[in-house]
C-alpha cells in the first residue's frame, strides 16, 4: 500500500484528502504542524508528501532540505500547496523534488490525477462536468453549481460548508443552491438526492431555511414530489430567493444583541447621514479593536487591495481594517481612475462600490471583463439598492457587502476569498 505524508493546515481541507486516499487505498499519515513532519517522515518514508506552503519561508525550505539529506526520502515527490508564490520561492524548491506547485483555491481533480499519476495507483474519478463555487453573503449561503451534478466535487461541498460556517460563525445558516445552466434528468437523480443530504447533514440548515432557484423542471417536479423535501422551496427568481431568506435572518435574530447592534447601525445611518468623520474614525476604531486575534492569525499578508468608492470614510474604513497585515491599500474616487490603473499595477483583491460618477460599478465590470483582467472583487452595496446588487451576480460577481460596514465583515470577507483552500 502507497504511503503519503499530508502537512495541511485546514482542517476541512486535510479531512477531505484523508478520506477521498483511503478509499482509493492510499495508507495517509498526517503530520499536524511543520515541526511534526520530519520525524515521520523519518519513520513511514513516505512515497509522496503533500505540502502546504508555510509563511514561515525558512522553516518549509528546511524541512526540504532535512528531506534532501535523508537516504531514504530523497527521491519522494513532494507536492505544494500555495496562495500566491513568487518565482524566486519557486526556483528555491526545485531542487528538492517538488513535482507540482497547486495555486490554491485548488482544483481537485487536478489534484487527483497528479496523486495518482506520481503514485501509479489509478484514482476512481468523477469525470463528469461540474463547476461548484460557494460563498456568504449577508449570512446567507451560496452554493453555486454549474453544468451538472459531480459526486466528488458533491462530497467536497461537505467540507466548504463546514469551513465557512466556522468562519462566519452562522448559527442558523440560510442557503441559496443555485443551479445555473444546469438541465438535469431522471438519471441525475441520485446525485440530486446527494447534494440535498450532504447541505441538511454539512449546514444542519431547516429545511424552511434552503432555497432552491432554478428554471429546470425537473429539478422542481423532483423536489415537490419528494416528501423528504417539503419544507425546500423553489424558485426562479434570485431576489426573490434573497429577500425571502433576509426576513428570515432578521426575524430569527431578532432578540441576538449583535444583530439588533447591525440593524441600529442602518437605522442610524439612514437617520443621520451627516455624522462627522471623527465620530466615524472612532467608531471605526472601535470596530477594529472587536476583530479577533484568531482572525488575523490566520490572514494574508502583504495584499495589495484596490478601494474603488467615491465616499472617503468607506475608503478610511477599509485602510483601517487592513493596517495590521502590512497591506497596501490604494483608494481610487470612481472606476474611470481605477481602469487608469489597472494596465500598470496589479492587485490581490478589488473592493467595488456600484454606485459612483463618471464610471460606476458596472462599467468596471464590463470593462475588467473585456480586458480578461480577473481580480477577486467585492462589490459594495446599499440596504436600498439590492436590485443593483442582483445585477452584479448576473454578472459574475460571487461576493458582496451591504452597507454600512463594519470592520470584521469586511475582514472575513476577505478571508473567505483569499484563503480558501479548495
Amino acid at each position: 500500500m502507497k504511503q503519503v505524508l499530508i502537512l495541511i493546515d485546514s482542517q476541512q481541507f486535510r479531512e477531505y484528502l484523508h478520506e477521498k486516499m483511503e478509499e482509493n487505498g492510499i495508507d495517509v499519515t498526517v503530520a499536524h504542524s511543520i515541526n511534526d513532519c520530519p520525524a515521520k517522515m523519518r519513520n513511514i518514508a513516505p512515497d509522496l508528501m503533500i505540502l502546504d506552503y508555510q509563511e514561515d519561508n525558512k522553516a518549509f525550505m528546511e524541512l526540504l532540505k532535512q528531506k534532501k539529506a535523508d537516504v531514504n526520502n530523497v527521491n519522494t515527490p513532494v507536492i505544494v500547496l500555495a496562495h500566491k508564490l513568487e518565482q524566486k520561492q519557486l526556483l528555491e524548491m526545485v531542487p528538492y523534488n517538488v513535482k507540482k506547485v497547486f495555486n490554491k483555491p485548488v482544483k481537485i481533480d487536478a489534484l487527483f490525477a497528479t496523486i495518482s499519476g506520481l503514485l501509479g495507483v489509478p484514482f476512481n474519478i468523477d469525470e463528469s462536468p461540474g463547476i461548484l463555487e460557494v460563498h456568504v453573503n449577508e449570512d446567507i449561503i451560496f452554493i453555486e453549481i454549474a453544468q451538472g451534478l459531480n459526486r466528488d466535487k458533491l462530497d467536497l461541498l461537505r467540507f466548504k460548508l463546514s469551513e465557512l460556517i466556522e468562519l462566519y460563525k452562522i448559527r442558523l445558516p440560510k442557503i441559496i443552491i443555485m443551479l445555473s445552466d444546469t438541465k438535469l434528468a431522471l438519471s441525475d437523480a441520485p446525485n440530486l438526492q446527494k447534494l440535498f443530504s450532504v447541505v441538511s447533514r454539512a449546514s444542519k440548515a431547516k429545511q424552511d431555511n434552503i432555497r432552491v432557484l432554478t428554471k429546470d423542471e425537473f429539478v422542481r417536479k423532483f423536489v415537490n414530489e419528494q416528501k423528504d423535501y417539503s419544507g425546500i422551496k423553489v424558485v426562479s427568481n434570485l431576489q426573490d430567493a434573497i429577500d425571502d431568506l433576509i426576513h428570515l435572518v432578521d426575524k430569527d435574530n431578532q432578540y441576538d444583541g449583535t444583530h439588533a447592534d447591525f440593524i441600529g447601525e442602518k437605522i442610524l445611518a439612514a437617520e443621520n447621514q451627516e455624522e462627522d468623520e471623527e465620530h466615524l474614525a472612532l467608531k471605526f476604531d472601535a470596530e477594529e479593536r472587536k476583530i479577533s486575534n484568531e482572525i488575523f492569525k490566520d490572514t494574508v499578508k502583504n495584499l495589495r487591495i484596490a478601494v474603488v468608492d467615491d465616499d472617503y470614510v468607506i475608503q478610511d474604513l477599509i485602510k483601517t481594517t487592513f493596517k495590521r497585515t502590512d497591506s497596501s491599500v490604494f483608494t481610487f474616487p470612481d472606476g474611470n481612475e481605477f481602469l487608469k490603473s489597472v494596465d500598470s499595477s496589479e492587485y490581490d483583491l478589488a473592493f467595488l462600490d456600484l454606485n459612483m460618477p463618471n464610471v460606476d460599478g458596472f462599467g468596471v465590470l464590463e470593462a475588467l471583463q473585456s480586458r480578461n483582467i480577473l481580480y477577486p472583487i467585492i462589490v459594495l452595496s446599499s440596504v436600498n439598492q439590492r436590485e443593483t446588487m442582483i445585477k452584479a451576480i448576473q454578472m459574475g460577481v460571487k461576493s458582496y457587502l451591504i452597507k454600512p460596514l463594519r470592520a470584521e465583515n469586511i475582514f472575513t470577507k476577505a478571508i473567505e476569498i483569499l484563503k480558501a483552500n479548495f
